[in-house]
């Protein structure tokens, strides 16, 4: 394990390198508002035993990354999603393997759409299709509002109800009820089917907020999805030429069906659902995420 810090383009990003350097590259891509280190180290570790090069990095205002004065430095997810290439340029890759989570699925999506070079393969955990608007839906969805027809499967109830109360809520009074309150949004993105292990997301959390140069920052990339510019249309992703793996677990609370929207759209996709998983990457499911994975990039 290596970790690096990178600056390119003025946009310093916290990286940490793990395998043999001559093996084939996986660049892990997290989700909004979410630290690299939410990659498990023992899923890590397992794609690098199997022969992997494994990267992963903190986003932009995230972690040990550099935080920045919205109002004074604004941005939008295209500039999210050139810091992906960043840390490709950063290591001197030409392409790689690019394995994303949630919101992280988008912007592989993406640039498996605009840059085709660049991507190897693609596997999307967890995600939207993209061009879907999925803010759109999760706002209607905590509001009440009625949804279009032929539009995204909504959140499941445990979730929205979550959510709204948290809109609702004052904001934590100290680092105590804010790793509590870290702590129950995990175990709803945790889903219902598997155990929750309450002293590990813990520690997690702690780890999180140690981490963080300034924890308010994360709220900057909700300004930057609302500024724009839209993603690529609906029918983008059938240009997508990257062999992709789309998985999903069947008790995902945040984005429920989206995985076989976006397995359907890409020519080939490959869909794998796990059982019990939900929203987040469980102890469970590292054997199976893992093996799937190294298979898919065994190419």
């Amino acid at each position: 394990m290596q970790t690096n810090m990178i600056n390119i383009d003025g946009v310093e990003l916290w990286t940490e390198e793990f395998g043999d350097a001559t093996h084939p590259p996986i660049l892990l891509v997290m989700g909004s508002m979410t630290q690299g280190i939410l990659w498990p180290d023992e899923f890590v570790g397992r794609l690098a035993a199997a022969g992997r090069r494994v990267i992963r990095y903190d986003h932009r205002d995230t972690g040990r990354s550099a935080t920045f004065d919205f109002e004074k430095q604004r941005y939008t997810w295209l500039d999210i999603r050139d810091d992906v290439l960043r840390v490709l340029d950063a290591y001197g890759l030409d392409s790689a393997h690019l394995v994303c989570h949630s919101a992280g699925g988008l912007l592989g999506q993406l640039i498996a759409v605009e840059q085709p070079e660049r991507v190897r393969t693609l596997t999307v955990i967890g995600s939207s299709p993209l061009g879907e608007h999925e803010g759109e839906v999760l706002m209607r969805a905590l509001t009440g509002q009625p949804q279009p027809e032929g539009s995204l499967p909504p959140p499941r109830p445990e979730f929205v109800e979550f959510y709204t109360k948290m809109i609702a809520a004052p904001p934590p009074a100290d680092r105590r009820e804010q790793v509590a309150r870290m702590i129950e949004e995990a175990r709803v993105l945790h889903g219902t089917a598997l155990p929750f292990d309450e002293d590990a997301e813990r520690h997690l959390q702690e780890r999180v907020l140690e981490r963080a140069r300034d924890l308010s920052a994360l709220v900057n990339h909700r300004l930057a999805y609302a500024a724009g510019p839209d993603f690529e249309p609906t029918d983008a992703l059938g240009g997508v030429k990257a062999p992709t793996l789309v998985i999903e677990g069947t008790h995902e609370p945040a984005k429920p069906g989206h995985s076989a929207i976006i397995a359907e759209r890409i020519p080939g996709a490959e869909l794998l659902m796990i059982d019990g998983m939900g929203h987040m990457l469980p102890p469970q499911a590292y054997e199976e995420l893992a093996t799937a994975i190294v298979r898919h990039t065994a190419r």
